[in-house]
């Protein structure tokens, strides 16, 4: 997606090396796909009284099994995320659905059996339709140069200096991936810096600081938004589900709290970039190359996308929830002509795929009543919120450092709102559940430590100028310090009952 950008066949390079390295036939890979094949084997043909779930039946069982297939395929990453996603669906309706394979699905002995257009609409979910509105108004933008021409007139106030340069590229970076990908967000700015990387003394630091800047930006940023990234979609799921929680949290809701944290976080990268890694040279001239192209569908993007925007914000006025107001852009775009049916094949489709498997886990826990048993047998009650949520944070953070962070928020999500649900109002004295689900989120966009651990980290690390123990010392550092500023936020906004 986003092919324009000069700086974009670096992600594919990466993404081609990952896959070759997945895919790659060896010892490694077979043991790895024995140990899944046996725990998951093991986890759904064994006595269903050693599990110490109170009136488990075979198809909640078997849901067990196939969590913990999806947990182990995407931790060791036998396979691409999306891959396994499409086989946890797959797997739900042969074996656990009203559609499954005839001897296995006799419902008087399996136990109460998953609707399978409950399964198939997981990849209709309303949140489905958030993520693909969003990435066609993105592909909008850049196919008529949009983002391009913003690029330049936000950077243009912030001069020549070094140092508001840097600051310059932070926020733009970070407002960009607000609502556009955070991998063309970095491409596309990383192109822009090119040239200024030619400009700038080889022995100095302040090469490594804006080379740095645009990874950190750019996860940063996408915590801004609901549509920002991923795992805050996700949240969003769980918190608003009407079957749910039910909360009703809203577009203009989340940026009223996160949209703050996002910008202070920003200016404390600012200040950590030019502390560790500081400018010899004072002076950059900008040249950014392309920008808005003239004519009808240029206009039309513009006036959507603000439109767009301004519905996000306005949710709790006009009543249109941001699942409904993503569609009007790409309703828009399909009968104007600005998005054709080539451009609907840059829609990042494995994204959809990772999260509509991890939807299916969720589903599959509710429906089959298996999270209800798991409440009735399990002293949730007795947990510590403190514990859950740190726990939560922390394993979200590990794991999204290694793997992908939609993949690690697909799979923690559902847990952790049974285990809320449970908990009821234990969770108060640190808010509330919002406070441990958006903590989990946040954790996901702070996960910035190796070259691999997000497409941002990837380019910048493939442009030259950053180390690995560089990138490193920065990613802990910031992620500890969004964590905590996070967590804060989140707890002292849900204590004053403002989500």
């Amino acid at each position: 997606m986003f092919h324009i950008y000069e700086g974009f066949h670096l992600v594919e390079t990466y993404h081609k090396m990952r896959h070759q390295r997945k895919y790659n036939p060896d010892t490694k890979r077979a043991v790895k796909i024995a140990l899944v094949a046996l725990v998951t084997l093991l986890l759904w043909n064994m006595p269903t009284e050693w599990y110490g779930i109170q009136n488990l039946t075979v198809i909640q069982q078997r849901i067990i099994a196939i969590f913990a297939f999806a947990t182990l395929m995407w931790i060791l990453e036998i396979v691409s995320s999306w891959a396994t996603s499409v086989a946890i669906i797959v797997l739900m309706l042969l074996f656990c659905s009203d559609s499954g394979i005839l001897p296995m699905v006799n419902e008087e002995e399996v136990g109460k059996l998953l609707s399978y257009k409950g399964v198939m609409a997981t990849f209709a979910d309303p949140v489905i339709m958030l993520f693909i509105g969003g990435f066609v108004l993105a592909i909008a933008a850049t196919k008529t140069g949009l983002d391009a021409q913003l690029a330049k007139v936000l950077l243009k106030p912030f001069g020549t200096r070094s140092e508001m340069v840097l600051l310059g590229f932070l926020l733009i970076t970070g407002l960009f991936s607000m609502f556009v990908s955070n991998t063309a967000t970095a491409a596309m700015m990383l192109t822009f810096l090119t040239p200024v990387f030619r400009q700038l003394p080889p022995e100095g630091k302040g090469r490594i600081a804006l080379a740095m800047s645009i990874p950190v930006a750019a996860n940063l940023g996408g915590m801004g938004t609901p549509i920002g990234t991923p795992p805050n979609t996700i949240a969003l799921k769980y918190l608003n589900d009407p079957e749910g929680l039910n909360l009703g949290l809203g577009f203009g809701q989340w940026m009223m709290f996160m949209f703050p944290l996002v910008i202070v976080l920003l200016f404390i990268s600012w200040r950590i970039l030019l502390s560790t890694f500081p400018f010899t040279q004072k002076s950059i001239e900008l040249k950014i190359e392309g920008g808005m192209q003239k004519g009808f569908h240029a206009n039309v993007v513009i006036v959507t996308f603000f439109i767009t925007v301004a519905l996000w914000l306005l949710d709790s006025v006009t009543g249109i929830n941001s699942y409904t107001v993503a569609m009007i852009p790409f309703a828009v775009f399909a009968l104007t002509g600005v998005i054709t049916k080539r451009d609907l094949e840059q829609i990042n489709w494995s994204v959809i795929w990772m999260v509509a498997g991890g939807f299916a886990l969720g589903y599959g826990l509710n429906s089959s009543g298996l999270a209800h048993n798991a409440v009735e047998s399990i002293p949730f009650g007795e947990f510590s919120p403190l514990l859950i949520l740190l726990m939560g944070g922390a394993i979200c953070y590990l794991l999204s450092n290694f793997i992908s962070n939609s993949a690690t928020a697909a799979l923690l999500m559902p847990i952790l709102a049974i285990v809320c649900g449970a908990m009821g109002d234990k969770l108060d004295p640190i808010g509330g559940t919002p406070t441990v689900l958006i903590g989990v989120a946040i954790a996901a966009s702070s996960a910035m430590i190796l070259p691999i651990s997000t497409p941002p980290n990837a380019l910048a690390f493939a442009t030259g100028y950053v180390k690995q123990n560089e990138m490193a010392k920065m990613g802990i550092i910031m992620g500890v310090i969004s964590m905590v500023l996070g967590f804060g936020l989140v707890y002292l906004m849900g204590t004053l009952h403002l989500i």
